[in-house]
């Protein structure tokens, strides 16, 4: 079609979801919509632990891209990015095609921050296995599970909200020896005192070690912070979002961590047709803190101001919400709430949080095709 102009959608991130359901609704006229992702069903991240825990089957955690696509009149290629030049407004692919674009949304997760584990030769003896990318951690986690024995031991690296529901998640599942190593700022950095002592009190109840780093890989397993060692038969990884390393040189601009520079409505800083979210970002206003429950409530945002920008209208900045409400799940059904400075516990929190992720599911589509 002549003066036919492209919205590249490049990667099936949480907020992603909300724009291809904002293009089913709007289909806006003169562009034609492409979406680029490595796997045709977007894991859930927030149903992840329940899923390790044995709560849900691997299918109830993901969303079918296909249908979605389709009813957007999307058009779904499956690749991965390696290459970005903001200058020529082009994504070259793994396998080598150039797709071309006049709008981009960037949500393409992240990896792990290996870095401060010590140099790369050491953490391969460790055998770590990072939470993300998601898929590569399933098949990991899988084979974790296939090997463990009664007399097994396994710890994760990281003590945040992700590192804290790996470790019960895997106390669920194994019946051998897990352990739980913090770093510098120790279990749960950011949430309330209420909530790191509810949360260390569960992790004593579940039989789970708590540890202090940093820890730095020696001898087949880490040193902890006071010299100690610590020994496991597997290691996970959950110390921190790691932007893809090609993202700082797409000549986008990009914060100190390697993280798309955006403003309140969600827009590079340095290229205005530019967009992002998740992980992927970091706002300018610092007001976004790293976590899934922001990268969730970024979509519709991130959806209405694409479909503004590519109408040519005036784009609306978000402001999220001061307090966020964290539903951290424990293992047997049972989950600790966080909420500003509030900490609770108990079943009825594993349920509610159970109904949120469920009804999330839902509202894109039901679950989607996924090999268990």
């Amino acid at each position: 079609m002549s003066g036919e102009r492209r919205l590249l959608l490049l990667g099936g991130g949480h907020a992603q979801l909300a724009v291809l359901q904002a293009l089913a609704q709007a289909r806006p006229a003169g562009w034609r919509v492409t979406l680029v992702t490595p796997q045709p069903v977007s894991l859930y991240s927030g149903m992840l632990p329940g899923w390790m825990a044995g709560h849900y089957r691997l299918a109830q955690c993901g969303i079918d891209l296909g249908p979605l696509a389709r009813a957007a009149g999307v058009e779904l290629m499956l690749g991965e990015a390696v290459r970005f030049d903001a200058l020529r407004r082009r994504v070259t692919l793994r396998d080598g095609s150039d797709l071309d674009y006049d709008r981009l949304s960037l949500d393409i997760g992240s990896g792990i921050a290996l870095d401060g584990l010590g140099p790369p030769p050491a953490r391969a003896a460790l055998g770590l296995l990072p939470v993300r990318p998601i898929a590569g951690f399933i098949a990991g986690w899988e084979r974790i599970v296939a090997q463990a024995g009664a007399g097994s031991s396994l710890a994760v690296l990281g003590a945040g909200a992700g590192g804290v529901e790996l470790a019960f998640a895997a106390r669920q599942r194994l019946a051998g020896r897990v352990t739980l190593v913090a770093g510098e700022g120790g279990l749960l950095p950011g949430h309330a005192a209420a909530v790191r002592r509810l949360t260390a009190d569960w992790l004593r109840r579940r039989g789970i070690g708590l540890a202090v780093g940093p820890a730095r890989p020696a001898d087949g397993g880490v040193v902890l912070g006071d010299g100690r060692p610590l020994h496991a038969d597997a290691w996970l990884a959950a110390t921190g979002a790691r932007p893809a390393p090609w993202l700082a040189e797409t000549g986008l601009a990009v914060n100190a961590q390697g993280q798309v520079r955006v403003d309140a409505q969600q827009r590079s800083v340095s290229h205005p047709e530019v967009f992002a979210a998740g992980d992927t970002c970091q706002r300018d206003d610092g007001r976004l803190r790293a976590s899934g429950v922001h990268a969730v409530r970024a979509g519709p945002v991130l959806a209405a101001n694409l479909l503004a920008s590519m109408a040519g209208q005036p784009l609306r900045a978000w402001t999220p919400r001061a307090t966020s409400l964290y539903l951290l799940s424990t293992g047997p059904r049972h989950a600790v709430l966080s909420w500003g400075a509030v900490g609770l516990a108990g079943h009825w929190v594993w349920r509610l949080k159970d109904r949120i992720d469920r009804g999330f599911i839902a509202r894109h589509g039901g679950p989607g095709r996924c090999a268990a």
